[in-house]
């Protein structure tokens, strides 16, 4: 029977080693609000993105949308991760105070876990993600879908498809180094 130890490998012969880079890192990119689209690029390179409802239940509490939201971030660490950045659209004005209250918790909760793990993240500029992703500032939530269609995504709407613009965002610029 043949020995199929290391010891036995030929003399001088080095194993195969893999050094992580930049490329081989997992993003996560987000669209934070009831309807959070998310985008992430695994240590594979493979993008995946999707769609997350955080709408309270009718018998929630105040808090349970960002427990639940916590909960989901831990869970996609978990399954696609370790998440090694976070990049989020930076948003400065909403159109009601409901959205803008939603927005800052969601903020708020993805902050402290990534702080809490050691996770690095910055927010971008929504008119920083439409001009990379259109080539316009001020592009419509239809024009973004567009893109993100025109790049080989199927965004199910416009929270989905400003994830990916996101997610393309952090890649090809390197966080904006580029």
């Amino acid at each position: 029977m043949a020995d199929t130890t290391l010891a036995s490998a030929a003399a001088g012969a080095t194993p195969e080693t893999h050094i992580p880079s930049a490329a081989d890192r997992t993003i996560l990119a987000l669209d934070l609000g009831t309807t959070t689209g998310w985008a992430i690029r695994g240590y594979d390179g493979l993008i995946t993105s999707g769609t997350a409802s955080f709408k309270p239940g009718r018998y929630d509490g105040g808090g349970m949308r960002y427990l639940r939201f916590t909960n989901w971030l831990t869970e996609l660490d978990q399954l696609s991760g370790p998440i090694a950045t976070i990049w989020f659209e930076e948003v400065r004005r909403h159109a009601g105070t409901d959205a803008s209250h939603v927005y800052g918790g969601l903020m708020a909760t993805l902050t402290a876990w990534a702080e809490l793990r050691g996770v690095p993240y910055e927010g971008v500029p929504v008119g920083t993600i439409k001009r990379h992703a259109t080539g316009k500032g001020n592009a419509n939530k239809q024009a973004m879908i567009d893109a993100a269609r025109s790049r080989g995504f199927s965004p199910a709407d416009d929270n989905e498809a400003d994830a990916i613009a996101i997610l393309l965002w952090a890649i090809e610029t390197q966080g904006g180094v580029a």
